[in-house]
């Protein structure tokens, strides 16, 4: 045991909250049971009775915050410099550290014992192996983080990875509301039963001991949807909201950003391993856009371009298209510099400066993307420039087939 006198306010924490809880059974409320049939081949069938402790719990902690013992466990929680990054949990729009360490510690802790306890009758061996557990997550080597949230306008036929812990994959049945119970309110419409609406958009991290905070999960899922978006062309959205988990407890729920968020107009597509390629080198590709303003306003722009309609969308995108490849020259200028980037022979280029006149958002795509890839936008624009020139025709030869 690591630390006695937090094993010591703890438990007085869990004992004062059975007692409430007894106390109420005792009046008459009845505590949800599940009637489970477990069979199998050649064997007899065997039943099994199982309260439901884990909402019966959930439902009454705003009324124990309340109460001397849980504040004295908060506090001697908050003293601890393990538990920082619990107290750093996200719970609404305004941090506070006292309820975060309630939710994301005390809440589990006690949910647990119950159910080690199948209820409210108190054993002590059920708290020591929940607390034992808990003494782990606080002073192990590291704790495993991890974000999820529901994503729309796709189908995956595998598991995909797009590198640094992100992946998409199908969601499992009922695991959102096995740790979240509020979750069912918060999904999209008919998330679960459409073969568009049965991904999710998962952040995984392994955190080394000490860290205070948890990554920035809103801002590197929303990337992860800018990315598959200009991979695939396909009406993506993530969230609304995601779900944090800390060492497989009940971190957070933080809203998504409304661009990552919102899933534009267009029809369900499916992510294949060659797409997920390109989406994986576009969103590492995206932190680019941090010290290239004229990159990160033509990405807005054509991230913006897909909720609306003319005449703002083709304002939006001949912005875009002069803020990826103007370089001050303006409109025409980036019209040429586009259609030599994506055309491969003259007349394909003449075609392409006519359509650059006035771009849709399928032909910014494929610029963006081609950009993206070649690294440094303002060596392409060079580049560009030297090919329309006729000084070499293959410095970006190698992108017009991924971005096309």
């Amino acid at each position: 045991m690591r630390a006695p006198h937090l094993n010591d306010t703890l438990r007085r924490f869990c004992l004062g909250a059975f007692a409430v809880f007894t106390r109420e059974l005792e009046d008459g409320t009845p505590l949800p049971f599940s009637f489970e049939e477990h069979g199998s081949y050649g064997r007899p069938t065997l039943y099994e009775y199982r309260p439901l402790v884990r909402g019966f719990v959930e439902a009454r902690t705003e009324r124990l915050f309340a109460r001397v013992d849980v504040q004295d466990a908060v506090a001697d929680l908050l003293g601890e410099p393990a538990a920082r990054i619990f107290a750093h949990a996200h719970d609404g729009d305004v941090r506070d550290e006292r309820r975060a360490v309630y939710r994301s510690v005390l809440v589990p802790l006690l949910v647990r014992t119950a159910e080690n306890c199948g209820g409210f009758d108190w054993d002590d061996s059920a708290f020591a192996r929940a607390y034992e557990e808990l003494e782990a997550s606080l002073y192990g080597e590291g704790h495993a983080y991890g974000a999820v949230a529901p994503l729309i306008g796709l189908s995956v036929g595998t598991q995909i990875e797009l590198g640094d812990g992100i992946r998409v994959r199908v969601a499992a049945t009922g695991e959102l509301a096995a740790m979240w119970p509020e979750a069912a309110g918060l999904l999209p419409r008919d998330f679960g039963r459409e073969p568009d609406r049965i991904c999710v958009l998962e952040l995984e991290r392994s955190l080394p001991s000490g860290t205070n905070d948890a990554p920035d999960a809103p801002g590197e899922l929303a990337d992860a949807v800018t990315a598959i978006r200009l991979a695939t062309s396909a009406p993506v959205g993530a969230g609304p909201v995601l779900f944090e988990r800390l060492d497989w407890r009940p971190y957070g729920i933080r809203p998504v950003l409304p661009i990552a968020a919102t899933a534009p107009p267009g029809e369900p597509t499916r992510l294949d391993p060659f797409r997920a390629s390109v989406a994986t080198d576009i969103r590492v590709r995206l932190s680019a856009a941090d010290d290239d303003a004229y990159l990160g306003d033509a990405l807005d722009r054509w991230e913006l371009s897909l909720f609306q309609s003319e005449p703002f969308r083709g304002e939006q995108l001949r912005h875009a298209l002069e803020a990826a490849l103007g370089e001050g020259d303006g409109a025409w200028a980036a019209a040429m510099r586009g259609a030599a980037l994506l055309g491969s022979t003259p007349s394909e280029r003449a075609d392409l400066a006519e359509q650059l006149r006035k771009p849709s958002c399928e032909l910014v795509r494929r610029l963006l993307v081609a950009v993206l890839l070649h690294g440094d936008r303002r060596a392409l624009v060079r580049d560009l420039d030297e090919a329309l020139l006729g000084v070499t025709g293959g410095a970006v030869a190698s992108l017009q087939q991924r971005a096309s």
